[in-house]
């Protein structure tokens, strides 16, 4: 009997428990694709990048420009002498005075040519005043002088294209910026003998005010790429600092081995705090194409036995076991028998037992 009163006691205190409304915020659960973000290794290499070689072959007159200079396009570096250029240049120069003069004096003839003709053409017109083929011989004469003309100025154009093409190799002896950079190395020094197109450069250039970050992206997540993006990236040697750069190129092809697409992003360094050659490691966001479930983290309550939110259903709590994934700010991505829309408790406990009345503070 005493038994019997003890449980009443018990069950009618549990059902006051329940039936005692708890004043708390409440909260939806939201629905939306689930980012995070992934480490990747990146390689950094300048925007431009040259080895400056000579274009033809002399001595090393002057260098003017060592490993560091900054440099602007079409800015002097290197100056060459030929020697044996300036004769073939001055030889190339007498040919085309040459071919000039042979054709002013075959205009010359032509015009003689040509008045011969046009008075045996009248004298002609008279009956019997000349010969018949004296007029033929006169036209004839006339139509070889054309060709000697025409002959005359080709050979003067092919002689001037001739001079061109030497003082467009003179010209290679200064050898120029071919674009705005920084020389990263200088192999030659005055008095040396230079080849054309030799293996071993005078200069190496680069352009490091604009950097290349080619990033190896696996293939599962190359679906989510945006041009454009803002990708946030850290350097060994600024750990504390947080550079990004932006989407330009991408590859559109795999790397067979390693399953990976290179994508290229465009980092502006004025100030050069970045080098080439540098290892980056790029933060690159990776965008799910399914909807994942998200909570506030205040509203997870984890326990030794369990992990779960606490639900409004119908006006009661109900404790909904979850999985918690990722943390994405003050939200939680989580999975369970939840569906968008659904009102959990904000700020949750276990203190809250299941059929609780519940009342929004708003």
């Amino acid at each position: 009997m005493l038994k019997t009163s003890f449980l009443l006691c018990c069950l009618t205190g549990a059902t006051l428990a329940a039936q005692t409304a708890v004043r708390t915020e409440l909260a939806k659960v939201t629905s939306r694709p689930a980012d995070q973000i992934i480490e990747l290794p990146a390689e950094i290499a300048p925007y431009l990048a040259t080895a400056i070689q000579a274009r033809v072959a002399g001595y090393v007159e002057r260098v003017l420009v060592d490993r560091g200079s900054i440099v602007k396009q079409g800015q002097l570096l290197i100056e060459l002498s030929a020697p044996e250029m300036r004769a073939q240049v001055a030889a190339a120069q007498s040919n085309v005075s040459l071919a000039k003069a042979e054709a002013l004096q075959a205009v010359a003839q032509l015009a003689a040519v040509q008045s011969t003709y046009e008075r045996t053409k009248k004298a002609a017109e008279t009956p019997g005043a000349i010969a018949g083929n004296e007029l033929i011989q006169a036209e004839k004469q006339r139509d070889a002088a054309q060709s000697l003309v025409n002959s005359r100025k080709g050979a003067t154009q092919s002689a001037e294209e001739a001079l061109r093409a030497l003082e467009d190799m003179r010209s290679y002896l200064r050898v120029v910026a071919p674009f705005d950079g920084i020389i990263t190395d200088r192999l030659v020094h005055p008095g040396a003998l230079v080849q054309a197109n030799a293996q071993t450069p005078l200069l190496n250039l680069q352009q490091i005010s604009r950097l290349r970050i080619t990033v190896p992206v696996p293939e599962q997540y190359v679906g989510g790429l945006v041009r454009g993006a803002a990708v946030p990236f850290r350097v060994p040697a600024f750990p504390d600092q947080i550079f990004r750069g932006k989407v330009a190129r991408v590859a559109h092809s795999l790397d067979e081995k390693t399953r990976t697409m290179n994508v290229e992003l465009d980092f502006l360094n004025k100030d050069r705090t970045l080098a080439p050659g540098m290892y980056p490691t790029v933060s690159w966001p990776v965008r799910s194409r399914h909807s994942s479930l998200f909570v506030p983290a205040s509203s997870v309550v984890t326990t030794t036995a369990r992990v779960f939110v606490i639900k409004d259903s119908g006006g009661r709590a109900a404790w909904i076991d979850i999985r918690k994934q990722q943390t994405a700010g003050d939200q939680v991505q989580v999975s369970g028998p939840l569906h968008a829309g659904d009102r959990i408790v904000l700020r949750a406990t276990d203190e809250i037992r299941e059929g609780t009345v519940l009342e929004s503070a708003h």
